[in-house]
């Protein structure tokens, strides 16, 4: 089996746009990536050294670390077509 898609999504608390963010990407994964993601869910707002580190400047951002190349999507993620474009998995 292929390596999992190690997806990051930066969130700052429990904001609307943050929870929307996360049952999106839960959605996605559930119906597109089936066993084959694996996602951490960072809050900015209890780590926010983070925000600089990674290079995120707007919130919610999903990260693609792997496989390479690195992909930040920003936003709720409720556009499912352009999120499967951005991971790379159209058509899975």
């Amino acid at each position: 089996m292929a390596d999992p898609i190690k997806l990051v999504l930066y969130v700052a608390g429990e904001t609307p746009k943050s929870l929307a963010a996360i049952r999106n990407l839960e959605k996605i994964c559930a119906e597109h990536l089936a066993g084959k993601y694996k996602v951490e869910v960072v809050d900015l707002k209890k780590s926010p050294q983070l925000a600089r580190e990674h290079g995120i400047v707007a919130i919610p951002t999903l990260v693609k670390e792997l496989p390479v190349p690195i992909r930040k999507i920003i936003g709720d993620l409720s556009d499912t077509p352009k999120v499967l474009v951005h991971l790379s998995v159209e058509g899975s």
